[in-house]
């Protein structure tokens, strides 16, 4: 299956290539991620996040595009420029909080000379694909730049300084944003997938942007040893759990519960969710 613009975010697509996206839902709980992809489970997720990171990329990809977004309608017949209003304001038109947010974030980032430069002159939203171990994996470059072998991500969070969590040898232990969403195994993948579709090396920087009032920019890279460590843990990652999740996404293996979320919540019944006082699972 070859992939395009129209047909890349396809069931279809999801079925026969990991993405990133799909290999954390995966992570979380596959029993849900495999109950979604096969259409048994509709799960109610805020789509504003989803929205509002559209709604930037879309902006520096191109006029065009960004339009393109605004325009774009669900199911329903609603355009994402009518989700964008605050429907509690009838008499004109005003755009929820998030979006106010998004603005201010764009007219930063657009103002910044070696963002645009670097950014900015990259081929935008390219799509690569290639294979980890014979498992297909597919991914979109928000701006590549093959000339200077490099790649750009634009990422979006509440304080680019906030404290995280992961759980690492046992214990919960503080790291930064880029570790606990999963970013650094996101850029793994990427240079893995770009290397093999172009052939050449790019190494992958992060434009952080935060949601604060000014908002912060920063540049974040993986230059040092430590950083190529964190970009190999990421890809080890993949490769120790990617078979079994393509196995269960063919149907090979049986999905597994996490346990705790709303679909295995929605499962649960007195019959089949049953524990020791002392072995309850907890978060």
């Amino acid at each position: 299956m070859e992939l395009t613009d129209k047909n890349y975010y396809d069931k279809a697509s999801s079925l026969e290539y990991l993405s990133v996206s799909l290999f954390k839902e995966f992570m979380k709980c596959e029993a849900a991620a495999y109950a979604e992809l096969k259409g048994e489970w509709l799960p109610e997720r805020d789509e504003t996040p989803l929205l509002v990171g559209n709604y930037i990329h879309s902006y520096f990809e191109s006029p065009e595009a960004h339009e393109a977004f605004l325009d774009c309608k669900d199911a329903k017949g609603v355009s994402n420029r009518d989700k964008m209003l605050n429907k509690r304001i009838k008499k004109e038109k005003v755009l929820k909080k998030d979006f106010k947010v998004a603005d201010t974030l764009i007219e930063r980032m657009a103002a910044d000379n070696n963002f645009m430069q670097l950014y900015g002159s990259g081929d935008k939203e390219v799509i690569v694909t290639g294979e980890i171990n014979g498992i297909k994996w597919k991914g979109k470059i928000d701006s590549l730049r093959l000339d200077l072998g490099k790649f750009f991500d634009i990422k979006t969070n509440k304080d680019l300084h906030g404290k995280n969590w992961v759980f690492k040898d046992g214990q919960n232990l503080p790291t930064t944003f880029v570790e606990a969403y999963g970013y650094h195994l996101q850029m793994a993948l990427y240079r893995e997938l770009i290397f093999q579709q172009f052939g050449v090396s790019c190494e992958p920087v992060i434009f952080g942007v935060s949601k604060q009032d000014p908002p912060e920019l920063m540049t974040i890279h993986f230059e040092t040893e430590e950083m190529q460590d964190l970009l190999y843990d990421g890809l080890a990652t993949i490769q120790e759990y990617q078979e079994h999740i393509k196995a269960v996404i063919d149907g090979e293996e049986e999905p597994r519960g996490c346990g705790m979320c709303d679909y295995c919540r929605s499962k649960s019944s007195f019959a089949n969710n049953i524990y020791g006082a002392l072995d309850i699972p907890l978060r």
